[in-house]
């Protein structure tokens, strides 16, 4: 059996997708490890610190193909050392004096942090395509159903009438607000790292800031102001938006799941005719996807604590710590970005019925507009007097099962002020959405503007 279910052949797109997996894979770390030697071979050709063929030579063998992994890994075991057996392979696999100039004024952890955040790039494009997926696929359910009317619930009872357009509303804000912040950090976070063994290039003092600017030009990085091998924020940062955006979907995947039981039945996820809910039971139409986007979020939501540990370093580097970061962050990108896929199939062809939402609306029998009858009574009776008078009215519908309306109308405190014709209007569930419609359009403006 696989070590982690992101890697299972059976298992592992219920857990991730092969995109991102591709982005987090071993073949490309090493590639990104190449990448940065030889873009600081390039950097330093270009201010003529090594000479411009051994660049070229550099550039030429640092192939991920051209490496020995398996030299790699019994180098790792013998010398508990990430890197120095690759510095070694790289040196061997160059024709004439090019080795020597491999690895020239760097330090280890300048190679694997640029590359995990070069990992992190190539991870961007595909969040943001499938976040700008979850938001269009939101805006049309709220579009679609801005006047859907169904029960608002608090506290996992009905509350007041809402539409499903404004529940989709909310998630919609919520999902673009995720988009915004992704964009925001993403400066921060994608800036490379050239620093030397403390951080101050000592090793190349007098060009130091001219290499790590050429460096990241060719890496397509922003440059850092200072050393970070012990500042962590910006990728905790990273982290912490991942394990949000795999929250909200979480959220939206258990409300689908709490729609979608028997009793209630307002929503279904994605199905077609071969999806199977039980083995033994053949009439069961289960929310997997859903039941697993929620699995996703409850594991991912551990890395937010992670991420936070993680920025806990002594003194100038600190690999305790630092660690951490090969082990969570592959597997928060690739599971966060399993839960968007399982998301964006749920969103994209989520099934609404209206006409349960309608007949739920009655399961009540009317105490539902309660605060809107108190509300009108309270204008002739006060307030607090209203409240009384309707909550004993409420709590007899619900006890003896008996229409809100009939009990009103047999109340002599409510009929002296309103008539059978405004109770019966003052309890349409269809009159008292309140601004749900407009909210929708709000944020339908915000989030398409």
């Amino acid at each position: 059996m696989p070590a982690h279910p992101i890697d299972s052949i059976f298992f592992k797109d219920l857990y991730g997708s092969p995109e991102m997996r591709a982005v987090w894979d071993d073949l490309t770390l090493l590639q990104k490890w190449l990448d940065f030697e030889a873009g600081l071979a390039r950097a330093e050709a270009a201010l003529g610190l090594i000479p411009a063929a051994a660049a070229a030579e550099i550039t030429r063998v640092a192939r991920a193909e051209n490496i020995d992994t398996a030299a790699i890994k019994a180098g790792i075991d013998k010398t508990v050392h990430p890197l120095v057996s690759l510095i070694w392979q790289l040196t061997s696999l160059c024709e004439g004096e090019a080795g020597k100039y491999v690895h020239w004024g760097a330090t280890t952890q300048d190679v694997m942090d640029t590359a995990i955040v070069l990992q992190i790039k190539d991870s961007y494009p595909i969040f943001e395509r499938d976040l700008d997926g979850l938001i269009r696929a939101l805006a049309d359910l709220a579009r679609t159903h801005r006047k859907t009317l169904m029960a608002g619930r608090t506290h996992g009872q009905q509350a007041l009438p809402i539409t499903f357009g404004f529940k989709a509303a909310v998630w919609l804000a919520e999902m673009a607000r995720h988009r915004e912040r992704l964009a925001a950090c993403k400066p921060r976070v994608l800036t490379g790292e050239f620093a030397g063994a403390a951080g101050t290039l000592a090793s190349v003092a007098e060009h130091g800031i001219a290499i790590n600017a050429k460096l990241m030009d060719e890496l397509g990085l922003n440059v850092p102001i200072i050393a970070w091998h012990t500042a962590r924020d910006n990728i905790a940062e990273f982290a912490q938006i991942l394990v949000m955006i795999a929250a909200t979907l979480g959220k939206i995947a258990h409300e689908v799941i709490d729609l979608q039981k028997t009793e209630v039945g307002e929503v279904e996820e994605p199905f077609e005719m071969g999806k199977v809910g039980s083995s033994t039971m053949p009439h069961k139409r289960n929310p997997m996807l859903c039941e697993s986007i929620l699995t996703l979020t409850r594991l991912t939501r551990r890395h937010a604590a992670t991420a936070v540990d993680a920025m806990l370093h002594e003194h100038e580097r600190d690999w305790s710590s630092f660690q951490m970061e090969w082990a969570y962050l592959p597997d928060l990108a690739v599971m966060t970005h399993g839960a968007m896929s399982l998301a964006l199939r749920v969103l994209r062809g989520l099934i609404v019925y209206p006409d349960n939402m309608w007949r739920n609306l009655q399961a009540t029998h009317g105490a539902l507009l309660a605060e809107r009858v108190m509300l009108a009574l309270g204008a002739h009776i006060g307030r607090q007097v209203a409240h009384d008078v309707v909550y004993e009215a409420a709590m007899a519908a619900f006890e003896q099962r008996r229409p809100m309306a009939e009990l009103l109308k047999a109340n002599p405190h409510v009929t002296a002020h309103l008539s059978p014709d405004q109770i019966d209007a003052l309890l349409n569930p269809a009159e008292y959405t309140g601004l749900a419609a407009a909210f929708v359009d709000r944020v339908l403006a915000a989030v398409e503007a």
